[in-house]
């Protein structure tokens, strides 16, 4: 066996199992040894079976033999969150509605996945209907955070997130609506990717034209993540506004340099965000590797001040179209706060989603404006380190109060609204040595170029 450990890189593992230094079944073996020494503190797989996941190994290993071509993931053990359709999988999406569904068919991502070859172990846990950055629900209960088992691993990609930082998978999938691929990668020290609307098709969805929600990958380093970003992006005939680059186009490995780049520094988006304080010195300091490595580093940002009110509108819109129906006839089966938000949109009307619709339109038009005097913004990916375990929400910033559960998120969801790729990469801790990642962000499309940003800020660090 080679000098493999579950904490290599995914790229290593790949190479090992192709050069047969390692098979497949004995990657898994270390795998489930972590999966058994952290997961019942930290909950972060759910619907583990191995039998099955032993018996797709020994598949993968008798198709390395046979010396057939196999894809970029082969062997790989791999848990998919637990809100995408895996076929014969339960599939929960952390709701009591849903605790005994097994889908029939894989959503498009899955099969992406499992084409290039993983093995499947279980699932990532996730908040109910993924609602909400603390991974916590009746079905399952709490992932915890794998720095400090007191406080929250983020959410909703939060098992995920978890998984990766323990050393139990070494790449996982993810999906983000207002930050759900990026808090999580921010409170357990991981690398989380947004990536541009339509770098990731979905299939099937309700909605064609609505693509707040995105897929996209998490790895404990940014290379990983480019290589798990090659397997999930790419056009498909299903999904008419998908971008046309072929996933290969994002493959590693990444060569960048943050030489000479322009680097918009805003630790609190120019006093549009109340961040703990602790938080923003993080950012701030980061400011500091780039100038190191030859960016010039300016205090800049955008004017994001129409993100709150598009944002809130277009959740509640979708959540009460996604959501509506099955509240009013299961109204016991849902968090209140999970209620309340889908509540939100029964009095919305045409013209109020037309207004978001429009909003969104001008703030992406910001950000085109933005980049043409910088190439990267850079601010906190979570307005907080991990908060404590038991509580839903943060309950204040700097003494500030929450007032809902989302509140605390808008340093994520403000870009969510804008279209443009952002990646989470950790940057550093609080005195307490809790992780903080900080937020790069591109124009929209640049998705390669931001990854080899990030893999040089990664290394600069």
């Amino acid at each position: 066996m080679p000098d493999l450990s579950v904490d290599s890189t995914a790229r290593a593992m790949v190479a090992a199992l192709r050069a047969r230094r390692i098979s497949a079944r004995e990657l898994l073996d270390l795998h489930l040894a972590r999966i058994v020494a952290r997961n019942p503190q930290l909950n972060a797989l759910v619907s583990l079976d191995e039998d099955r996941a032993r018996a797709a190994a020994t598949a993968a290993d008798k198709a390395l033999v046979a010396g057939g071509e196999v894809g970029p993931l082969h062997g790989l053990p791999f848990a998919f969150k637990d809100t995408h359709d895996v076929a014969g999988w339960r599939t929960t999406y952390g709701s009591p509605i849903f605790a005994d569904h097994v889908p029939d068919a894989d959503e498009l991502v899955v099969e992406r996945v499992r084409r290039a070859g993983v093995v499947v172990v279980g699932r990532s846990n996730v908040p109910e209907f993924a609602a909400g950055s603390h991974t916590f629900n009746r079905v399952f209960g709490t992932t915890l955070n794998p720095v400090d088992p007191t406080r929250s691993a983020g959410g909703s990609s939060g098992g995920a997130a978890c998984a990766l930082a323990a050393g139990m998978v070494p790449l996982a999938d993810g999906s983000d609506m207002g930050g759900s691929l990026r808090n999580p990668a921010s409170f357990c020290g991981v690398v989380g990717f947004r990536p541009s609307l339509g770098r990731v098709p979905s299939w099937p969805t309700g909605n064609h034209w609505e693509t707040t929600a995105v897929s996209g990958p998490l790895a404990r380093n940014v290379g990983d993540v480019a290589l798990l970003l090659s397997v999930m992006a790419g056009p498909d005939p299903r999904t008419p506004h998908a971008l046309a680059d072929p996933g290969s186009a994002f493959a590693p490995p990444l060569v960048g340099s943050l030489a000479g780049l322009r680097v918009a520094l805003a630790p609190t988006l120019d006093g549009q965000l109340v961040v703990d304080d602790r938080v923003a010195a993080v950012v701030e300091a980061s400011g500091a590797v780039f100038a190191a490595a030859g960016a010039r580093v300016t205090g800049a940002a955008p004017d994001l001040a129409l993100a709150e009110d598009t944002f809130r509108t277009l959740r509640a819109w979708l959540f009460q179209a996604s959501f509506g129906a099955l509240l009013a006839e299961r109204p016991d089966d849902f968090k209140q706060s999970l209620a309340d938000n889908i509540r939100a949109g029964e009095s919305l009307t045409g013209a109020d989603v037309a207004r978001a619709y429009a909003q969104r339109t001008a703030l992406a038009d910001t950000m085109r404006v933005f980049f043409a005097s910088h190439d990267l913004l850079v601010l906190p990916t979570s307005q907080v380190p991990p908060f404590p375990a038991d509580q839903e929400y943060p309950a204040e910033i700097n003494g500030q109060p929450m007032e809902t559960y989302l509140d605390w998120m808008r340093s994520a969801y403000f870009i969510t609204v804008t279209g443009c790729p952002a990646i989470s990469v950790p940057a550093g801790t609080t005195p307490e040595g809790l992780p903080v990642g900080i937020q790069v962000v591109a124009p929209h499309g640049a998705d390669r170029f931001l990854l080899e940003v990030a893999a040089a800020f990664e290394s600069a660090r």
